[in-house]
């Protein structure tokens, strides 16, 4: 595939920047239109939005620079150039929590609230942002045959791309991106349900994208190393167990307790708009 989808002035815009930058516009439309259910301020948001964003892809890039520190610490200037690829997710959740925890703070709101806002948005993003793999022949599986590929169903359009060099390898991408979608899809329906807990959506985020993950990533040629462990793998089981134990957890809470539909918190939110005039 040619990474490259079109040249202005001798730049080339690579399919993976533009994959990702629409992913994120499509997830930060919709975070300000279920914010804006419970009054917070438009600018809170997207300026959170903003910086989890920046934050969170140099997260993303610094974590796979760590765990490729070999190969960077002779090729410095291309730690910069992320065009090509290069992006681990699970660096770029880390610093994105930490930066919607710190606006939490400065703003006095709940941060898994604002999290569970944001989780249907993330996994959409991560969807659309895989296909950036497929243009940049990355990501990939195992080798594997063309009768393989069709009898799971993988349309032509990616076999095509999957065929490398003469040899044919499983699209993970493809899988993760499908993965993604589906959850997307499950966390927009279960979000709505009237007794919702805070932190719910965010938990289901964690053990439905970390399920996905651990399977997929046994199959990719590519992974971040640790030891003879996938990194991924370890940290899919960790959020996985995170998610878990945080829903049992609000289990053993009362019905109408912590609810995240709850009115109480746009009450907070028009106070803190006061505070702000």
């Amino acid at each position: 595939m040619d990474p490259v989808m079109f040249s202005i002035l001798g730049i080339d815009i690579q399919w993976y920047s533009v994959l990702i930058l629409i992913g994120i516009i499509i997830g930060v439309i919709l975070l300000e239109r279920e914010a804006k259910k419970f009054n917070y301020p438009k600018d809170l948001i997207f300026n959170m939005a903003f910086w989890a964003i920046i934050i969170g892809i140099i997260g993303a890039r610094l974590y796979y620079v760590i765990f490729n520190f070999s190969y960077y610490s002779n090729n410095l200037l291309e730690i910069f150039a992320i065009w090509n690829g290069g992006l681990a997710i699970h660096g770029g959740i880390i610093a994105g929590v930490i930066t919607v925890i710190f606006f939490a703070k400065k703003y006095h709101l709940n941060f898994l609230k604002l999290l569970d806002m944001a989780a249907p948005s993330l996994i959409l993003a991560q969807a659309i942002g895989r296909w950036g793999n497929f243009f940049n022949s990355e990501a990939h599986g195992i080798a594997t045959t063309y009768a393989n590929l069709k009898d799971l169903f993988v349309p032509e359009f990616v076999i095509n791309g999957m065929n490398i060099g003469g040899v044919y390898y499983l699209p993970t991408f493809y899988f993760e991106s499908l993965w993604c979608l589906l959850g997307f899809v499950i966390l927009i329906l279960i979000r709505k349900y009237k007794y919702i807990k805070i932190g719910a959506t965010t938990s289901l985020y964690l053990m439905w994208y970390s399920l996905g993950r651990f399977f997929i990533e046994a199959w990719r040629t590519d992974s971040l190393m640790l030891g003879g462990f996938k990194v991924a793998q370890i940290i899919s089981v960790i959020l996985f167990i995170a998610g878990l134990a945080y829903l049992i957890y609000l289990s053993r809470k009362g019905k109408y307790e912590n609810l995240y539909h709850d009115i109480n918190d746009k009450r907070l939110v028009k106070k803190e708009r006061k505070k702000n005039v």
